[in-house]
């Protein structure tokens, strides 16, 4: 399996014929280094929650690659409305897809999304579990601490994608904890240095993490 990190929370999974891509904010980010145009045969898109720079470039991706958005339910059904397949869960949710199994877990924040200047009711935030060909990825989605991450030191997790900036989640102190409740073989920081208010040191949490703590860079892939 093959993870490719694209900035903020954007994470790029490839495994033979599966192709997904988590909170694909990519328009908008400077420090992404894609374009849109280079996101093709993407098979499956994962949407944490519904704030801007996460759900990102969801409805374009979708429409170019005509791929399977899993989401929770509140925002499944705001981009149903744009003809998308969709397919909704919700928290302690386990599914089956044809590319592995995805479990949605919780995560402490907000989800609402914007939309012409509204702002809509997006449903619980979320993070997953994706499994495929027996390797465990965690992506947190944006969350501050909780010991419910305890519960996912039985998951086995092979690699962990977790917040780090502060202020909208965890700070690297907090993340720290959470390393520790989860025991992932590897753990990647991610949600940082994207704003000025989430700037974080990437090294610092790797120097106060026991975990096995690995830095990727923007479109820097690692194997699992």
């Amino acid at each position: 399996m093959k993870l490719t990190f694209l900035g903020h929370s954007a994470l790029l999974i490839e495994e033979g014929n599966f192709k997904g891509i988590v909170d694909p904010f990519i328009t908008g980010n400077s420090l992404c280094e894609t374009c849109v145009d280079d996101l093709v045969n993407i098979t499956h898109i994962f949407v944490t929650h519904g704030h801007n720079d996460h759900i990102g470039d969801t409805i374009n991706i979708a429409k170019r690659n005509k791929a399977l958005i899993i989401t929770n339910a509140e925002i499944s059904a705001y981009l149903g409305k744009f003809n998308l397949r969709t397919h909704a869960m919700h928290i302690g949710g386990r599914t089956k897809f044809d590319f592995g199994t995805v479990k949605m877990t919780n995560a402490l924040h907000g989800s609402g999304i914007s939309d012409n200047g509204n702002m809509i009711y997006g449903g619980n935030p979320g993070g997953f579990v994706i499994e495929v060909n027996g390797k465990k990825i965690y992506h947190a989605g944006d969350t501050g601490l909780t010991y419910d991450m305890k519960l996912l030191e039985d998951e086995k997790i092979d690699v962990a994608f977790l917040p780090i900036g502060g202020n909208y989640t965890m700070d690297i102190d907090d993340a720290v904890k959470a390393a520790d409740f989860i025991k992932a073989k590897t753990v990647v920081p991610m949600h940082y240095n994207t704003f000025k208010i989430i700037n974080a040191d990437p090294e610092t949490f790797k120097d106060k993490a026991a975990s096995n703590v690995k830095i990727l860079n923007i479109n820097e892939s690692m194997n699992v």
